[in-house]
């Protein structure tokens, strides 16, 4: 474990939404749980330097910069969290690892599979001295998703015959909503897709312990010029009937498709951000020869569990509350019944990663297994363009290993 005095000295890169969901995780985890390293928050980067010193201030780290190599090449950094948007992913992991550092990177990987392959490969060499990394799929982290995979595994559910994943947004309904970073695929990669569909294609994988194999696949793009954001500059625009500016939409709205796991089973997947009302509404339906499972984001400590090996007369769908001490993570909480949030699954994000690094051992998600979601998202980005059933290609088994 590269540390100084038994601590793990974090820099992280980026500091909005995904920034702050880090930033509490990484000021809590040692307050929860005994781990075999302290973490030490010191140094934040972004680009604005009246903005990420206000930030650095807030979220409780020790100092910031507006330079990400600088972070990259201290000697005073062990891990380096990469919060930013998917274009940047690729050159600040790469640059990371090259540095011996560990590192945390939010999902998906990258904006390409190229760039995917890349950094999965230079963390296949990194392991070798020691070095860890992970991508931030944290919804694995949620206690009751990782009870949902224990019933899986240990064969509750019998055969697995559908998997049934959506993720519905609804942010952008709004075609006055301005063009931000996350609608244009040069920034973001992909729109709903890579964004929130990302995250059910790892949490249905996770689930079952089978891998998507082949998709068909539809997306759409329901509002394709936006208003530019106010400041915005290097972006191709024109003006609307009222005389603003605007820009094209280069990213989908909203990604359907069916789906064939390596196990048998079907699947069916929608992400959207057009889902009307709905705010961040995740489910996933799990059903077996032997019982079924649900899981639902907003009910996040309860899934629904059916066993049908029971008589007729008593079955039905019955509610887990994922509560208890026994339960995936929650030995370090509450007492049973009262119940944990979102910020959670982050906080055992973190305590995994800091388990892993210092344990000299590989955590989970690794590189490789991200690199497999984004291999996912390319088939359906080119299956909804040729209109045809198209074929997962497969990870390089080496970079696996």
């Amino acid at each position: 474990m590269s540390t100084h005095d038994n601590v793990l000295r974090v820099g992280m890169v980026g500091y909005a939404f995904m920034g702050a969901a880090h930033s509490q995780a990484w000021r809590t985890v040692n307050r929860v749980y005994d781990l075999p390293a302290q973490v030490r928050m010191a140094l934040v980067c972004g680009r604005d330097e009246p903005k990420v010193a206000e930030a650095a201030a807030r979220l409780g780290w020790d100092g910031h910069t507006t330079d990400w190599r600088r972070l990259v090449e201290s000697d005073e950094i062990d891990v380096v969290d990469i919060c930013t948007p998917g274009d940047s992913h690729c050159e600040i992991a790469l640059a990371a690892l090259a540095a011996g550092k560990h590192v945390l990177c939010e999902k998906p990987l990258a904006n390409t599979v190229e760039e995917a392959r890349q950094m999965t490969a230079a963390a296949a060499r990194a392991r070798t001295a020691g070095v860890r990394a992970m991508c931030g799929f944290n919804y694995r982290r949620v206690p009751a998703v990782t009870l949902m995979r224990r019933l899986v595994a240990d064969g509750r559910l019998g055969e697995i015959r559908h998997v049934r994943a959506v993720y519905l947004q609804d942010w952008i309904v709004d075609p006055q909503f301005p063009l931000v970073w996350r609608l244009q695929k040069d920034r973001a990669g992909s729109g709903a897709l890579g964004d929130i569909g990302a995250h059910i294609i790892d949490l249905t994988q996770y689930v079952t312990g089978q891998l998507i194999t082949g998709v068909s696949a539809v997306t759409e793009t329901f509002v394709k010029e936006r208003p530019l954001p106010a400041g915005s500059s290097g972006l191709a625009a024109q003006a609307d009937g009222n005389g603003r500016a605007t820009g094209p939409v280069t990213v989908d709205d909203a990604a359907v498709f069916v789906a064939r796991l390596d196990g048998g089973a079907l699947a069916t997947y929608e992400a959207t951000r057009f889902a009307t009302g709905r705010k961040n509404a995740l489910r996933v339906e799990i059903n077996g020869s032997k019982g079924s499972v649900v899981f639902d984001l907003e009910r996040l400590n309860e899934l629904e569990f059916l066993d049908a090996t029971r008589p007729s007369a008593e079955q039905g769908f019955s509610r887990i509350l994922v509560t208890e001490p026994e339960h995936p993570y929650l030995s370090a909480w509450w007492p049973p019944g009262h119940i944990i949030g979102y910020e959670h699954s982050f906080t055992h994000q973190m305590r995994d990663f800091v388990e892993a690094v210092a344990t000299g051992v590989d955590p989970t998600p690794s590189f490789a297994d991200a690199l497999q979601v984004q291999l996912v998202l390319d088939a359906v980005t080119r299956s909804a363009e040729r209109a045809a059933w198209t074929e997962v290609e497969p990870a390089l088994a080496e970079l696996a290993a």
